[in-house]
């Protein structure tokens, strides 16, 4: 079930709680190359290669100019 079947003026609400969401997800997945510890980097590993290319327009909107990952650079 999508966004279409809401009124209009919750479609902008779910789509920031959407973003948020993802934004979380990609920190949580990223954590470890940042210095974060995170006890679930196991299981992590194997999504990195799927959200790579999601990952420079996600530092871009986290505030980051550049990469913050030393041995990654995207831009």
């Amino acid at each position: 079930m999508g966004a279409q079947y809401y009124n209009a003026p919750y479609r902008a609400a779910i789509a920031r709680a959407k973003r948020e969401e993802d934004d979380l997800f990609m920190l949580l997945v990223f954590s470890e190359m940042m210095g974060v510890p995170n006890p679930a980097s196991w299981y992590c590993l194997e999504l990195q290669p799927l959200l790579l290319e999601r990952f420079h327009q996600w530092h871009q909107r986290m505030g980051m100019e550049r990469s913050p990952l030393d041995h990654f650079r995207c831009c």
